[in-house]
């Protein structure tokens, strides 16, 4: 499924974990698309309430949860910066799709990094 919402489509997620060597490309690109499965489950499934919203970020979280290990595996890990920056995507995609009241911890609540 392509992403039809002009905003998600111009974005560059993660910009700041490539342009940080610390953060491994490949394994950015996994988060990368992450953030796109859940934008294209955004779309496909079109949330009606945050609690709705937040089923789908709780998924997502989850994904990062797992990707962790392979940034650990890597040399590098999700730490605070990353944290922050991730967080903000989560933020980015709820507003895009109309959620502009989203709460951000609520978003990545059960996050272990």
């Amino acid at each position: 499924m392509s992403i039809t919402n002009q905003q998600i489509a111009g974005h560059a997620f993660l910009r700041q974990m490539y342009d940080d060597s610390y953060f491994p490309d490949h394994v950015v690109d996994q988060g990368k698309a992450i953030l796109l499965r859940l934008c294209e489950r955004v779309e496909a499934e079109q949330p009606s309430d945050l609690e709705s919203l937040y089923v789908l970020t709780q998924a997502a979280t989850e994904e990062f949860n797992l990707l962790d290990r392979e940034f650990v595996a890597a040399g590098s890990g999700i730490e605070t910066v990353a944290r922050e920056w991730i967080c903000d995507e989560f933020c980015f995609v709820a507003s895009a799709y109309g959620f502009t009241d989203a709460d951000a911890e609520e978003l990545a609540s059960g996050r272990d990094w």
